[in-house]
């Protein structure tokens, strides 16, 4: 069973970065695209950043320019930078597998911008 575990979230300055971490448990990136979501209070879930299994990126327009999605085959872990945050960007973020009709989800990792 696959699992994922999402870490680097925290409270940051409007303007501030940070770098969020999935860990794989076994070496996935072959079989599975990945991506990640996010979901502010009182919204749907939205996708952030995606990339497949041939690492083919996309992202949100929202994101476009600020988020930069990469994973390390090595580690089984998969990353989300994020630079030149904005309140808007508040939410809880959670990495995603997918393959076929298989989908599975971290537990997610809260970040707040907030000055």
């Amino acid at each position: 069973q696959v699992q994922l575990a999402e870490s680097g979230g925290g409270l940051v300055q409007p303007g501030g970065s940070l770098r969020l971490s999935c860990a794989t448990s076994g070496s996935i990136f072959h079989i599975y695209d990945m991506g990640w979501y996010r979901q502010a209070p009182g919204k749907q879930r939205e996708l952030v950043a995606a990339i497949s299994r041939g690492g083919a990126t996309n992202y949100a327009d929202s994101v476009k320019g600020r988020f930069t999605i990469s994973r390390v085959t090595i580690k089984n872990t998969m990353y989300l930078q994020m630079n030149s945050l904005k309140p808007e960007d508040t939410a809880v973020y959670s990495c995603n597998a997918d393959r076929g009709g298989i989908t599975i989800w971290g537990k997610g990792t809260l970040v707040t911008v907030s000055s």
